[in-house]
């Protein structure tokens, strides 16, 4: 692993035991000696921290004004940018001329510029991307002097409003800058991936071991490694990247449609104008040719991304493909994720190890989500 980078706290993860493995060019935790599955139901239950310091923030800071800069960004993605209240965070997605999706990411409205979190295999990508359609209207500014740490469970507030005070007061992608008496300037967001109520902190390098501890010093709190960050959101019914969307994959094929507003959609003030409009306006009047659904195996054995999903339990015709899978600590059964063909709706077989399992369509997220409105 000596070609991969580390992150800044990379030597507390030793010292909690974390065993380190390659992910998006990083050296990450996968998990601690408490293991996935009681990291996984510790942070339903309690509070987990996770360093996720390898993904990308960036900040876009106008070089007339904001309304400029905020078109050139709407520009880019199929989300209504301009509504976006000030202290305000919505998820996004860049596509690309053939409607596929070439990174999610957060963006937030911090009043005289913009901050951007985008996911770690694509951060240099995206940073290319902005600055190559948004050098007229903004400066492109990489933070690289930052942690970023996620707070994630039910006792995330009072931890953390020990320490930042003025957390508690923020709602469900509420963002902040706050000060921390002993760890200076805090940036904020009530927001995470794993469908608890929590928090991302953005924390400046030279705090960031000290502030780390002192978390995992507060009641209930215990280091969580990429292993449970992943069945975590699994059960939550969120896509990752490069597994359950990428550029093959269009919005509305993932069912992110919520994440289009009607600003943006046919009649709509502000109608199309982003790259792939043609399709992903068409998938949305038309329907899509396939679709992203939860499944929920029969019996207890998994099934992982890759595998096949077909409409009989021997021959027949194969109708789809599972993106993530695995075992769902909180829902104690196998939960998937994956793609059928549209209009399909008989019975389902997925192809683990040259047999056939049959598997139930399931609502998502598996796992009820609490967020704090």
């Amino acid at each position: 692993m000596s070609d991969l980078k580390r992150l800044g706290l990379h030597d507390l993860h030793v010292e909690l035991g974390g065993k380190l493995v390659p992910f998006a060019g990083y050296e990450m935790p996968v998990q601690y000696p408490m293991g996935v599955m009681k990291e996984h139901l510790h942070t339903r239950a309690e509070a987990g921290l996770f360093d996720v310091s390898h993904m990308g923030q960036v900040i876009l800071k106008p070089k007339a004004d904001m309304a400029a800069l905020i078109a050139g960004l709407e520009a880019l993605m199929p989300v209504d940018v301009a509504s976006l209240p000030e202290g305000r965070q919505r998820y996004g997605l860049f596509t690309d001329d053939q409607g596929g999706i070439l990174d999610d990411l957060m963006f937030a409205n911090r009043g005289d510029h913009l901050l951007l979190v985008v996911n770690a295999g694509c951060k240099e990508a995206d940073i290319a991307h902005m600055q190559a359609h948004l050098s007229e209207v903004a400066e492109v500014i990489p933070v690289t002097d930052r942690a970023l740490l996620a707070l994630q469970g039910p006792k995330a507030e009072a931890v953390l409003e020990a320490l930042v005070p003025g957390v508690a007061a923020m709602t469900f992608m509420d963002v902040a800058v706050l000060p921390s008496p002993a760890h200076g300037e805090i940036w904020v967001s009530r927001s995470g991936y794993t469908g608890e109520d929590g928090f991302e902190i953005s924390v400046a390098d030279a705090h960031a071991e000290s502030f780390a501890r002192a978390l995992l010093a507060s009641g209930g709190v215990a280091p969580i490694g990429l292993g449970a960050r992943d069945s975590l959101r699994l059960e939550a019914g969120l896509c990752l990247y490069g597994h359950d969307i990428d550029t093959a994959t269009s919005p509305v094929e993932a069912g992110l449609t919520w994440a289009i507003q009607k600003v943006r959609r046919a009649g709509g003030e502000r109608e199309g104008g982003f790259p792939g409009a043609e399709r992903i306006l068409r998938e949305l009047a038309e329907g899509p040719s396939r679709k992203r659904i939860g499944l929920r195996p029969e019996g207890r054995a998994p099934m992982r991304e890759g595998v096949t999903l077909w409409d009989s339990a021997e021959g027949g015709t194969q109708v789809g493909l599972v993106t993530s899978g695995g075992f769902g600590p909180s829902v104690e059964a196998p939960v998937a994720m994956g793609y059928v063909t549209a209009g399909y709706d008989g019975p389902l077989f997925g192809e683990v190890r040259g047999k056939r399992h049959a598997v139930a369509r399931a609502p998502m997220p598996f796992q009820p989500t609490t967020y704090k409105r």
